[in-house]
């Protein structure tokens, strides 16, 4: 994870062995929102994670990669379909998928548990990023960077086997057609077992792109991803009375007989570069992505009125569902960037405009006993499962039709007032209008916003390599969905002030980062395990700070500190409607820890004329509240220890082996409700061969 020094324009590289640290310099294809500025010249902390630590830290997971960045950590992701993650303690809705960007892009729908086959960067921009992105969280926007093609031939086959009965093809090629225009094409297949009963992962993913340089001034450039992922709804394990020594980590708790669900995305990127003259640049993209999760479930119930396994532990109630939710979103981007010197000030000026139009379908049915009848219909003998029974007709829950369409017009400034000062102004303006039908009661909620998102900051070069800077902004984020009543909910509202420091040195033996943060938001959305629908929280606040330092020890080693206090929790005492539970002022939020981070060492050399690389990653996370409603259910804290090893056989033949959680720590990675609670993986080792030309 390194500061990213010069990111305004996109390559990919094939990971090496490397004996120094990199400060990334990307190049050919120019990202937006950006303008001409360096994410070291902007007052903000970000975090930058590439394709050559992912590939040396085994990573094939986008969601295992956020772990390297700073206060970070997982949420709840709905039983193993999708991603989703907290930064600096803000989650978004908890139902939902955690929103995140591709190629500035939002990557609106399903993703299920995405690769990083096609990765070639993954930023973390901390802070609110809705004054430019658009509806973003205050803790920080995340935007991946695929793969580009590339003018030289270049590519790799590589195959996994491993614990878990764990099989993993992927590959990547990438070369010219014409001396003006080249492909990518990478993708992979995982065919794989579980450390939990019953569940196994079929995924396929592929992403061909293509470059057209037009002229030595214009560029148009395609990309595709179609997606298709298995699972079997997983909603993990049950512990009572905070013993989570006696659990079952293995025990599945569903039924067979559901199968798997199934997550598929097709998408489109078009985007097309125009330099018009020494100063300006034209921007546009158009990008169009359709998905759908679909599929059977059967979930241990959360209702205590209907839940049996408190009073009798061979039963274990259960309710039976069913999801068939499609999604299909366009968006449109148009930017102008550019240098301007008025009174010998420069500015660097960035002006855009994107659109979207999002249709989400619902269609969610549920069967469950009746509240308080004692009915053992479906209930599951933990010890003993019967997957024999009949399985109860469902009946519909939700029957919904969501309509999202959004304009947003963003300006933004970075004046140079002096060699060593730097002024940050910019706003946007969303207007937002959300249509919800509802299906079951022929209903429609309907509601339009308007709203103003300023950002401000400054940035104080105190050498060459060395700055400070504080900032202040706004942020504003649509709520999806319906609550328990079938009523819309107001949009999210933040504001966040940060200061901070940032270094790196020009001989790249050095980087880091420092920050502070305040940030606060209303309407926060969280679980509702009564209802079974997301409810509104209130307004919630974080403060705390990150560290991190990578510098070289040696010219062969070097090592990466990390650090994130997170001090996440509401900010006024709420009695929710639903649950009729009070939940007092300064209460946790779910899934986030106050203290986290890691420390990793690398060491590079030659061992008999191979190059070698070995690497140890520990990681530490906090203790973390388990249930919204229930703080006295808490997530122990856990220390993984993970080891790697990477061995260049040839200039063409690469080994790899890699070791995680070696200590084989119990641990649990994040919770949705006592009964809903996700064992992380035991010790598991994973070897892979690599070939690449």
């Amino acid at each position: 994870m390194l500061q990213q020094n010069a990111p305004q324009e996109s390559t990919t590289q094939t990971p090496a062995i490397n004996t120094q640290i990199e400060i990334i310099e990307i190049k050919g294809i120019r990202l937006p929102y950006r303008g001409n500025v360096r994410l070291f010249d902007t007052p903000q902390a970000v975090d930058t994670i590439d394709a050559e630590l992912l590939e040396n830290q085994g990573i094939t997971r986008f969601i295992q990669a956020l772990e390297f960045s700073p206060s970070v950590v997982r949420q709840n992701n709905s039983g193993g379909m999708f991603d989703s993650y907290a930064v600096r303690g803000f989650a978004g809705d908890e139902n939902n998928p955690t929103g995140h960007l591709v190629n500035g892009f939002n990557a609106r729908g399903y993703s299920g548990n995405r690769s990083t086959a096609n990765i070639e960067t993954i930023e973390v921009l901390k802070g609110p990023g809705s004054a430019l992105y658009g509806q973003g969280e205050p803790g920080g926007t995340v935007n991946i960077i695929t793969k580009k093609p590339q003018f030289e031939e270049q590519g790799y086959i590589q195959g996994t086997l491993g614990s878990f009965n764990k099989k993993q093809l992927e590959f990547d090629y990438t070369n010219a057609v014409h001396q003006d225009a080249a492909f990518r094409i990478n993708g992979s297949y995982e065919d794989s077992d579980s450390h939990r009963d019953n569940i196994f992962v079929k995924s396929f993913h592929l992403s061909p792109s293509f470059l057209w340089n037009i002229s030595d001034a214009t560029s148009l450039s395609y990309e595709m991803e179609v997606l298709d992922y298995r699972k079997p709804f997983d909603r993990g394990v049950y512990v009572l009375n905070n013993d989570f020594d006696s659990v079952n980590t293995r025990a599945f708790y569903g039924d067979i007989r559901d199968g798997a669900n199934r997550v598929q995305a097709l998408g489109h990127q078009l985007q097309l570069n125009h330099q018009l003259n020494s100063q300006w640049h034209l921007l546009t993209g158009l990008a169009m992505r359709e998905s759908s999760l679909q599929g059977k479930s059967s979930d241990t119930e959360l209702s205590e009125g209907r839940q049996l396994i408190y009073t009798d532990p061979t039963k274990l109630s259960r309710q039976h569902r069913e999801r068939d939710y499609r999604a299909k979103d366009v968006s449109l981007r148009a930017e102008l960037s550019g240098d301007w010197e008025i009174a010998n000030i420069n500015h660097n000026l960035l002006f855009g405009l994107d659109y979207y139009h999002f249709n989400l379908d619902t269609d969610y049915r549920v069967w469950r006993t009746a509240w308080g009848s004692g009915d053992p219909t479906y209930s599951i003998d933990p010890n003993n499962p019967d997957y024999t029974q009949p399985q109860p007709e469902t009946s519909p829950k939700t029957l919904s039709a969501e309509k999202q369409k959004g304009l947003g017009l963003y300006a933004q400034d970075l004046l140079e007032l002096t060699d060593n000062a730097k002024l940050l102004l910019g706003f946007r303006v969303d207007n937002f209008e959300q249509e919800i039908h509802n299906l079951l009661s022929q209903e429609t909620q309907v509601q339009k916003q308007t709203e103003l998102t300023p950002r401000v900051g400054f940035v104080y070069d105190v050498q060459e390599g060395v700055n400070l800077y504080t900032s202040y902004s706004k942020g504003f984020r649509p709520n999806p969905g319906l609550d328990a009543n079938r009523n819309a909910f107001d949009p999210e509202k933040s504001q966040s002030f940060e200061v901070g420091a940032k270094w790196q040195d020009l001989a790249q033996r050095f980087s880091g980062s420092i920050a502070l943060y305040d940030a606060n938001k209303t309407n926060m959305l969280t679980s509702d395990p009564e209802t079974g629908f997301s409810a509104t929280l209130g307004e919630v606040t974080s403060q705390g700070l990150e560290f991190q330092l990578v510098t070289e020890i040696t010219d062969t080693t070097d090592v990466e500190l990390a650090y994130a206090y997170t001090d996440a929790k509401t900010a006024k005492d709420v009695i929710d409607s639903e649950w009729g539970v009070p939940i007092p002022k300064g209460s946790r939020l779910i899934n986030v820890a106050k203290h986290s981070g890691h420390l990793s060492l690398r060491h590079y050399r030659d061992i008999l004329g191979k190059q070698v690389y070995l690497g140890s990653t520990i990681q530490y996370v906090g203790d973390r509240l388990g249930e919204t409603a229930d703080p006295s259910y808490i997530l122990p804290a856990y220390t993984l220890v993970n080891l790697s090893a990477v061995v260049n056989l040839s200039d063409r033949l690469v080994a790899k082996l890699h070791v995680n959680n070696l200590l084989n720590q119990r641990y649990f990675v994040n919770s949705y409700h006592k009964l809903w609670t996700m064992p992380g993986e035991p010790i598991n080792i994973h070897a892979t061969v690599k070939y690449q030309f």
